[in-house]
């Protein structure tokens, strides 16, 4: 089929490579404006585009969707269906109604659940233990279209949003695939949404990354594992952030005063949670990169008694 595919992050990436690899003819590839990142804060071009262009596809990077020499260069691209994978923008009506066939769209959860901007994290700080990919037919609210096809994965249970995320994103990508063989051939089902099962998944806000050490040692390790990694939970330690990126759970039963530092030793130091501990293995100090806790404590010792938390 002629494509217009609209993605912008690395989650999009598979699902393009994989629609490329099926033949499909792509009238445009269309993603977001290049943005600074970095340190340097560099202007980059999203992973979207650059796979776009390795691929020798057109790419248009539109800075405002309802802009209508936009809309109309869109229209003169004739696509007979749109493709949506982490796209990060709000279609118009206008554009829903544009293709022949649809807009089909690819969502990181198992619709009716975790619709909106952070499924992934929001199923691991949630201590799920299924999510999975849906393809739907998009409609103007809210990852509310008819659902075409389903595909579950497990969440292990020290599984971090990272590797939720990549497995999620090559499973996407066949599940795409199956869905356009589907479409083409007239036969993709339209399966309605049931609302009363429906929750969601707004964006994360900073306070969020903030490590509550009175919470349960089980909700802290679901924390910590879904913002690994990115955006990466932390601590307060006299007075600078300590992202945590690793931990393990110990003594579940344990009681004491939350975030009280009880042991240090080769692995890294475990901490009292509002209910069991936690075996921190993997830190992040102020300027430096990720490392293992042990590698820490070299460089920045830590004694038993000592108190962390944030105000």
């Amino acid at each position: 089929m002629r494509l217009v595919f609209m993605g912008t992050p690395d989650f999009a990436v598979p699902s393009l490579q994989a629609l490329v690899a099926a033949g499909h003819e792509f009238a445009a590839v269309i993603t977001q404006p290049d943005r600074p990142r970095g340190r340097g804060k560099k202007l980059l071009p999203p992973p979207v585009k650059s796979t776009a262009l390795a691929a020798g596809l057109p790419v248009r990077q539109p800075s405002d969707m309802k802009d209508r020499e936009f809309l109309e260069d869109l229209r003169l691209l004739q696509p007979e269906l749109i493709v949506v994978v982490a796209f990060g923008r709000i279609l118009s009506r206008e554009i829903l109604d544009l293709p022949a066939r649809g807009c089909v769209n690819l969502h990181a959860s198992l619709l009716p659940r975790y619709r909106g901007a952070a499924p992934i994290h929001r199923a691991v700080m949630n201590g799920e233990v299924e999510t999975g990919v849906t393809t739907m037919w998009m409609a103007p609210q809210l990852d509310a279209g008819d659902i075409i096809l389903q595909e579950k994965l497990p969440i292990p249970p020290e599984a971090t949003t990272g590797e939720i995320h990549d497995r999620l994103a090559e499973v996407g990508a066949g599940l795409l695939v199956h869905t356009l063989e589907l479409i083409a051939a007239g036969r993709a089902p339209r399966l309605p949404q049931d609302e009363a099962l429906a929750t969601y998944a707004p964006p994360l806000k900073p306070e969020e990354e903030v490590i509550h050490w009175e919470q349960p040692a089980q909700v802290i390790y679901n924390q910590i594992r879904g913002l690994n990694p990115w955006p990466g939970a932390y601590t307060l330690r006299s007075g600078e952030r300590l992202k945590i990126y690793g931990a393990r759970l110990t003594d579940p039963s344990a009681i004491g005063r939350a975030g009280r530092v009880v042991e240090v030793g080769r692995e890294g130091f475990v901490v009292q949670a509002g209910t069991g501990r936690l075996l921190v293995t993997s830190v992040q100090p102020p300027g430096k990169k990720i490392m293992p806790a042990s590698a820490y404590l070299q460089g920045y010792p830590m004694v038993p008694g000592e108190i962390l938390g944030c105000v």
